[in-house]
């Protein structure tokens, strides 16, 4: 292995996968020459890793990646039959028309590369999300937990409601020296062992107590 892991930490590590903490602005393929996070976890591994699940560029948080075919195929099922469960942080500093509940609706795509949301149901993108409130005035704390897995969905969802989120600037929200976008917890049982996975946010400045949190861990 090598000594000094580059865009991400490792959180946990198994015989079948690895956990990491991504850092942002790290791409999960290689883009232009820049190697993607999942090139930066093999050379660190010294073998070939599948991302079981990706997040995007301007998000930071928990991504699982699988050592071997065999486990990546597990692993993708038991996110297809919804058997992992994902928990997101995210702070927007706008009132939104409300502090919980669900955020449902077909995503379909807009320009540039950007996604929104829809009033039909056919396929939708299926959220739920709590709020409260920070130190900082009008700024919220979001604990998100999408129940589908689509393009930008959390991001999306939270312009929905009036709540971009801070430093995402492609959906509205206010400029910032990064998108507040995480994702902090994962919970799932594999091979007859359950999983309580969390990665470190880092946003003790704008969050404040940290026991805050404790209520809404899943």
């Amino acid at each position: 292995m090598s000594a000094q892991p580059d865009g991400f930490t490792v959180i946990l590590e198994q015989p079948d996968f690895i956990i990491v903490n991504k850092m942002i602005d790290i791409d999960m393929h290689d883009d232009e020459g820049v190697p993607g996070l999942v090139s930066r976890v093999s050379a660190f591994l010294g073998i070939p890793v599948y991302p079981v699940h990706r997040l995007d560029k301007v998000t930071s948080g928990l991504v699982l990646l699988a050592k071997n075919k065999e486990a990546n195929r597990t692993l993708s099922q038991l996110f297809a039959d919804k058997q992992i469960r994902k928990t997101y942080l995210a702070i927007s500093d706008r009132l939104p028309k409300k502090k919980q509940g669900w955020i449902k609706g077909d995503m379909a795509k807009g320009r540039n590369g950007s996604w929104k949301l829809l009033h039909s149901l056919e396929n939708p993108a299926i959220t739920y999300f709590q709020s409260l409130s920070l130190p900082i005035p009008r700024h919220r704390l979001y604990v998100v937990s999408p129940q589908t897995g689509k393009t930008h969905q959390i991001r999306v969802a939270l312009k929905s409601i009036g709540a971009p989120i801070l430093g995402d600037v492609r959906y509205g929200g206010s400029p910032d020296a990064r998108t507040y976008l995480h994702a902090w917890f994962l919970h799932f049982s594999y091979a007859g062992a359950e999983y309580n996975v969390e990665a470190p946010h880092g946003w003790g400045e704008k969050i404040g107590d940290p026991a805050s949190l404790q209520n809404f861990i899943p």
